[in-house]
């Protein structure tokens, strides 16, 4: 019968587990010398597994970011070559309607672009003059910076004999 004291129907209650048993004999369960190892190694598979998984997301993210990103520099440098190109042709125009013969206007365009040339070829050279990985190198030979490599020399005679 279903009273207000006891809402839950008989039919319906859940069956006592094993650790509800009545005071019977208890048995110890047996547990092998390698089990706490498996269930170690176990875990430890699947922290591996998940790390490679966690890996292999990050680096078809990295994919599609470098994708992204090669072919923005693509259409970046197609628009500034454009750009450019548009800009010394204008200059052209602008020389050929003040009555420069053609020659001459095709040797300023020719002019130009070479001191263009020139100052991506300056600026790179200096992007090359630093090492890659100097400061790591510096650290792991325990080396003071160029800086106070030179500084010391001067405050010191005695380093330059």
């Amino acid at each position: 019968m279903n009273t207000v004291a006891d809402p839950i129907p008989p039919s319906s209650r859940v069956p006592p587990g094993p650790a509800a048993a009545p005071n019977g004999p208890e048995t110890p369960h047996e547990t092998s010398f390698l089990e706490p190892l498996e269930r170690m190694f176990a875990t430890l598979r699947r922290m591996a597994t998940n790390y490679a998984l966690l890996a292999v997301l990050d680096a078809r993210r990295a994919a599609l970011q470098l994708a992204w990103l090669i072919g923005a520099g693509i259409l970046i440098a197609v628009l500034v070559v454009t750009a450019w190109l548009a800009g010394v042709v204008a200059l052209a125009v602008i020389l050929l309607g003040r009555g420069m013969s053609w020659p001459a206007v095709l040797g300023v365009a020719a002019l130009l672009n070479l001191v263009g040339a020139g100052l991506v070829v300056w600026r790179v050279k200096e992007v090359f003059d630093r090492a890659p990985f100097a400061a790591v190198l510096r650290q792991i030979k325990a080396e003071p910076p160029l800086a106070e490599k030179t500084a010391d020399r001067k405050e010191t005679p005695a380093a330059a004999l």
